[in-house]
C-alpha cells in the first residue's frame, strides 16, 4: 500500500514544467485586456450608479442643501414624512394611478394584441402605426395631450360633442385631472402590445385545434389556452407596469403646467405624483437630503409591491414546471 502510492506523492509535489511561469503571464495578460475592454462600463457604473446610489442612502440621513455640508440628522427626514400631509397626497395620487393604470393598460395592450395577430389586409401597416407613439419623446406627447384635452378647443371634447355628451374641464377640475394624466399613459401602450404579440405567435396553434374540437368557445380558448401561455409575460409586463407608475412624473408634469416652463401641481394638487414632490423637495427647495430619504422610501415601496406580486403569481402564472 506505501510503495502504490508513494510514486503519487512525489509526482504532485514535482515542480512545475517550465511552461508554467509562461502560462501564468498570459493568464494575467487575458485578464487585463479583459479588463481594459470593460472598463469603460466598470467606470461608468461606478461612478454614475454606484456612487450616485451611496451618496443618496448617506444624504437621507442628512440636512443637504447643495451649498452647505450635509449636517448628520439621522432618521429626522424619515419621520418628517410621516407628518408631511403633501407627502401624503403625492403618494395617494400615485397610488390611484397605479392601480388604475396598471390594469388598463395590460387589458388594452393584450385585447390589441389579439387584434394585431388577425390576419387581415394591411396587416404590417396597423402594427407600424400602433408602436408609433411609442417613439415619439414623451414631452412632445405631453404638449400634444394639453392641446387634446383643452376645455376650450380640444379635440376630445369636441369628439364628445358629436354625441351631445359635454366634456370636462380635464385639467382644471380635480376629479378628471388623474383620468387625464391615465389616458395619457395609455397612449403609449403600443410598446406593450407589441410583446404580447410575439406572445401570442408563440401559443402552439395545435392547442386551439384541440379546444375548437373540445366544443370550446372564444372565451373557453382564451381563458384555457391563451391565458396560461402569456401569463409569463404578463407578469413581466405587470411588475414593469408598476413600476413605471410608481415613477410617473413627466405626464403629470407637462399636464400641470401653469405656465410654459412653470409645473404645478394640478388644481388641489390632484396631479401632484409622488416622483414629481421628490423633484421639488430636491430642486425648487432644496432639500436634497428629505427628497433623498423620499427616493429610497419609494425603492421601498416598489421593492415590496413587486415581491408581492411575484408571490401571488405562483396561483396564476403558468410555465412548464406547473
Amino acid at each position: 500500500m506505501t510503495t502504490a502510492t508513494a510514486p503519487r506523492v512525489r509526482q504532485e509535489n514535482a515542480p512545475a514544467g517550465p511552461g508554467a511561469p509562461v502560462r501564468r503571464r498570459r493568464s494575467r495578460r487575458t485578464t487585463l485586456i479583459g479588463l481594459a475592454f470593460a472598463s469603460p462600463f466598470i467606470v461608468g457604473f461606478l461612478f454614475l450608479f454606484a456612487y450616485p446610489i451611496a451618496a443618496s442612502a448617506y444624504y437621507s440621513f442628512t440636512d443637504f442643501n447643495l451649498f452647505q455640508a450635509p449636517e448628520w440628522v439621522g432618521l429626522d427626514n424619515y419621520t418628517q414624512m410621516f407628518a408631511d400631509g403633501v407627502f401624503w397626497k403625492s403618494l395617494a395620487n400615485t397610488a390611484v394611478l397605479t392601480v388604475f393604470g396598471v390594469p388598463l393598460a395590460i387589458g388594452i395592450a393584450l385585447a390589441g394584441a389579439h387584434l394585431l395577430n388577425t390576419p387581415v389586409r394591411g396587416q404590417p401597416l396597423y402594427r407600424a402605426l400602433v408602436y408609433l407613439p411609442s417613439i415619439v419623446p414623451v414631452v412632445v406627447g405631453g404638449y400634444l395631450w394639453r392641446w387634446l384635452l383643452n376645455a376650450q378647443y380640444g379635440f376630445i371634447n369636441h369628439f364628445l360633442s358629436w354625441f351631445g355628451i359635454e366634456g370636462p374641464a380635464w385639467l382644471q377640475q380635480p376629479e378628471w385631472t388623474k383620468p387625464a394624466i391615465i389616458l395619457m399613459s395609455l397612449w403609449t401602450v403600443g410598446g406593450t402590445m407589441i410583446i404580447y404579440l410575439a406572445a401570442l405567435q408563440e401559443v402552439p396553434k395545435e392547442l386551439y385545434e384541440a379546444a375548437e374540437l373540445d366544443g370550446a368557445g372564444a372565451w373557453r380558448r382564451f381563458t384555457n389556452v391563451t391565458w396560461p401561455t402569456v401569463s409569463p409575460v404578463t407578469l413581466f409586463q405587470v411588475i414593469v407596469s408598476i413600476i413605471g407608475f410608481l415613477q410617473i412624473f413627466t405626464q403629470p408634469y407637462i399636464l400641470s403646467q401653469e405656465r410654459l416652463n412653470q409645473a404645478g401641481s394640478g388644481p388641489g394638487q390632484s396631479m401632484l405624483s409622488y416622483a414629481m414632490y421628490l423633484y421639488q423637495n430636491a430642486f425648487v427647495f432644496l432639500k436634497m437630503g428629505y427628497a433623498s430619504a423620499m427616493a429610497w422610501t419609494l425603492f421601498i415601496i416598489t421593492l415590496a409591491v413587486s415581491l408581492i406580486v411575484l408571490a401571488t403569481s405562483r396561483k396564476w402564472v403558468h410555465d412548464g414546471a406547473r
